[in-house]
């Protein structure tokens, strides 16, 4: 046993110093108008011309962050302060506050809407900022985001999140998180990336009103968000917390199964860390349903058109070795660890790119690669495969 996880953290440490994290720094680094490229595409061509993501940069800032604070090379710390400074001084919104969801090439801001996701993201960057250096700058504007959500996201009467607004904190009609996303007031995927940061931001933060909050968003998870029935997470929500649309997410499951329990392990509640971690596991296995033999894990099924996705995605398998490791780490599931390794090995063999870098987005249910779809872009970011690879790492120290 110990063989073999000696064996898979030595793999991915080598994936990610000598793959994921040189890719990022060296060939998306914008040297000309600061801050990171938008975009190279699925045939590894660099578009130096697309406007770049609040969200890909708070990601990059996060996973530079976390490289430097566990391996302590100053080329990452480097990386990070470069996302940090390009985030304070061109993405966050110094009249309105919060961040812009995205900039033009010239780091002019572009589209101005405030999607609490991004803010979620910067908060998470800027918080392991914080943590790997001690930083006072990304923290101080790590808890305005945090506090900016709260005045303006939080619903007070109904509990939860409210999606996006315009840059000035008005209603804003279309609230879509993506072109994919159903358009409404609260979903299960900006709640689980509130959640996230918050957990992180509590580790240098010990705010009351932080910890309350962290508090509500695991109950709203227990209470709202998970199918008490089929352990799944529903995914879209009207104001009053009515499901709308019955997906499951495969990838959303076993990312929510380790995050909600690192939040709780962050708090140090012993009663509400045994609540979670029965509903965690349950959430864990309702994920497995979306497994392959190989241990991939595939993308979600729309249960209303009886209609299944089986697309195996970048970020998916990065979850999935993720969860499976938890599982093994924290309640001794051997089986939960071979699905992590064999994941791994799928992704070794099938996803890293080993001629250009990186990983590709996807593979097709035919086997073949996904080349539509970006290499790096405002979705595809080090942070997936990125904290994949340093969560094995420090889960082994």
């Amino acid at each position: 046993m110990k063989e073999k996880i000696n064996k898979l953290c030595m793999e991915v440490r080598a994936e990610l110093e000598n793959d994921i994290l040189p890719f990022w720094s060296g060939k998306m680094a914008d040297n000309v108008r600061g801050g990171f490229y938008g975009r190279i595409d699925g045939n590894d061509v660099l578009d130096t011309e697309a406007p770049k993501g609040a969200i890909l940069n708070g990601r990059i800032l996060w996973t530079f962050s976390a490289a430097y604070r566990l391996l302590g090379k100053q080329e990452y710390l480097e990386t990070a302060t470069r996302a940090k400074r390009y985030l304070i001084d061109k993405f966050y919104d110094k009249d309105f506050g919060g961040v812009y969801w995205s900039l033009n090439a010239d780091g002019s801001p572009l589209d101005t809407k405030k999607q609490i996701y991004a803010l979620g993201f910067a908060i998470y960057g800027l918080s392991e900022y914080a943590r790997a250096t001690g930083d006072d700058e990304s923290l101080d504007y790590a808890v305005k985001l945090f506090e900016t959500i709260e005045e303006y996201s939080f619903d007070k009467e109904r509990n939860g999140y409210i999606e996006a607004f315009m840059r000035d904190w008005q209603p804003i009609a279309d609230m879509r998180l993506s072109d994919k996303d159903e358009n409404m007031s609260k979903t299960m995927n900006t709640h689980l990336h509130i959640l996230e940061p918050y957990a992180n931001l509590y580790r240098v933060w010990k705010d009351p009103r932080l910890e309350r909050q962290l508090r509500n968003l695991i109950e709203l998870f227990i209470k709202k968000i998970l199918n008490g029935t089929t352990y799944h997470l529903d995914l879209f929500f009207d104001d009053d917390w009515t499901v709308k649309d019955e997906i499951i997410s495969y990838g959303h499951d076993i990312e929510a199964s380790w995050l909600i329990h690192e939040a709780a392990l962050v708090l140090g509640d012993k009663a509400l860390l045994k609540e979670v971690e029965h509903i965690i596991r349950h959430i864990a296995m309702a994920a497995d349903e979306g497994l392959n033999p190989d241990g991939s894990m595939i993308y979600e099924t729309f249960v209303a058109k009886d209609k299944t996705d089986r697309e195996l995605h970048w970020w998916v398998q990065a979850e999935n070795v993720v969860g499976h490791f938890n599982l093994y780490q924290h309640f001794g599931d051997v089986n939960a660890l071979d699905t992590a390794i064999d994941c791994w090995l799928f992704i070794k063999d099938k996803l890293v790119d080993h001629e250009h870098g990186e990983w590709h987005w996807s593979i097709m249910p035919d086997g073949t690669v996904n080349r539509k779809d970006d290499k790096a872009g405002f979705w595809k970011c080090p942070y997936h495969n990125g904290r994949m690879c340093l969560e094995i790492i420090e889960r082994t120290r």
